[in-house]
């Protein structure tokens, strides 16, 4: 199953006298990134957080946001008092030594992590099975909304492959009869010419026009990515690198297909081609 690298989740939960609430958000990205920002007390679970997410997801970016507020009814402001006084006391200790540094204003102060709010006296050990309780829930959540994304994403990509294929047993329609064709033309021009050509000559000429405007290569290339990138959406994850390349790939036949065609309806129908793989493309790039 397909899995998207778009989705997005929130979880909160009451812990008294806190309200825990989780964010995550994740987009596309060629690997796994997260970011986490979290109250200061509780960094040291950042490690742990980060291998649970890696367990989980192969690719994507994600952001993960932790807010710790005080529940209804308590206080919101507090400062914490032991920390301001370590900080005036390095103040004192940096106007000795540098005395051309200006002082922070008080705002700068209440703006120092874990100075003020709820982060001045938060239980990290207390709180640390609820937060983590309530990340793998949050990730649950996460998952679910990128397994229904990506349902969605499989079902888009197979009409596209049903498209290239359809496209591409119209092009073999047109191409069976390439050197009959390519004979009446080169045959017509003579004509018009007013000149005469040894039918032996010009069956050599036709059969060379012929050898270089064969796609049957190509056209065989292109079945065969076809089946490829259908054999990889139904075989486990993840699939977005692999399908990725055979985007390349397919995109590739698709304009070696359209530099030899000598047939107006073969060079459409690779223009078509490289418009639906790019549709393709663009969709891939959501895949984990």
């Amino acid at each position: 199953m397909l899995h998207s690298m778009t989705a997005f989740a929130r979880t909160q939960e009451y812990h008294e006298p806190l309200a825990l609430g989780w964010e995550l958000r994740s987009v596309n990205h060629r690997f796994l990134e997260a970011q986490f920002r979290l109250p200061e007390p509780l960094r040291g679970m950042e490690y742990g957080l980060r291998e649970t997410l890696r367990k989980h997801l192969k690719r994507g970016k994600v952001d993960a946001t932790l807010r710790v507020d005080r529940a209804e009814g308590s206080p919101q402001m507090e400062l914490n008092r032991p920390l301001l006084l370590q900080i005036l006391a390095v103040l004192e200790q940096v106007k000795r030594d540098a005395p051309e540094v200006g002082a922070p204003s008080a705002m700068d102060l209440l703006r120092w992590p874990g100075i003020l709010g709820a982060d001045a006296e938060l239980d990290t050990a207390a709180l640390e099975e609820p937060v983590t309780d309530l990340f793998e829930a949050c990730l649950a959540q996460l998952i679910e909304h990128r397994q229904r994304e990506g349902r969605q994403l499989e079902e888009t990509i197979a009409q596209r492959l049903e498209e290239i294929e359809r496209l591409v047993d119209e092009v073999k329609r047109h191409t069976v009869s390439l050197a009959h064709q390519l004979k009446g033309r080169l045959g017509q021009r003579i004509a018009d010419l007013g000149s005469e050509l040894d039918p032996g000559r010009l069956e050599q000429e036709v059969a060379l026009l012929a050898q270089r405007a064969d796609v049957a290569e190509e056209l065989d290339r292109l079945s065969i990515h076809v089946e490829e990138a259908r054999s990889n959406l139904r075989g486990p994850g993840p699939h977005g690198r692999r399908l990725d390349f055979l985007t390349q790939e397919l995109n590739r036949e698709a304009n070696t297909l359209g530099s030899k065609a000598v047939l107006a309806q073969t060079s459409q129908r690779a223009v078509d081609l490289k418009v639906i793989i790019e549709q393709i493309r663009e969709q891939v790039q959501n895949v984990e």
